[in-house]
């Protein structure tokens, strides 16, 4: 690992943790709701994104991996955020809404699954 990888984590990093905070502070200020929506927002854009930037870094190989390394493991590894998740779906089941907890459990599954998925398959398609 070199300095130049270290960096484009880091200010990758930066640039989703930031958008992570601001995103979840408007959806949840903006969709009160029992289920936390603001992390469900962000892991739903986040696994989008994945999905789109690894059907273009397929289809586009001569890219650098530093640009690789800023975009998926900085911006997008800052930007989704699985600890939240745990600790909410824990907090859900600690005080009884049992069927708010498995929904926030199966979406956040479920969801980032498809999306991800959604991102990769509609790249393809639109590239060819």
């Amino acid at each position: 690992m070199n300095i130049l990888t270290i960096i484009a984590v880091a200010s990758g990093g930066a640039i989703g943790a930031t958008s992570r905070l601001l995103i979840n502070t408007a959806v949840n200020k903006h969709f009160v709701h029992a289920l936390p929506l603001g992390t469900l927002t962000v892991n739903f854009l986040g696994s989008l994104l994945i999905g789109v930037l690894f059907a273009y870094f397929h289809l586009n190989t001569s890219l650098s991996p530093h640009l690789k390394t800023f975009l998926i493991t900085g911006m997008l590894g800052a930007l989704t955020t699985y600890s939240t998740f745990a600790i909410e779906s824990f907090f859900l089941l600690e005080s009884g809404h049992y069927a708010h907890a498995f929904a926030n459990m199966a979406l956040n599954l479920f969801g980032t699954i498809f999306f991800a998925g959604a991102g990769y398959l509609t790249l393809l398609h639109f590239t060819k």
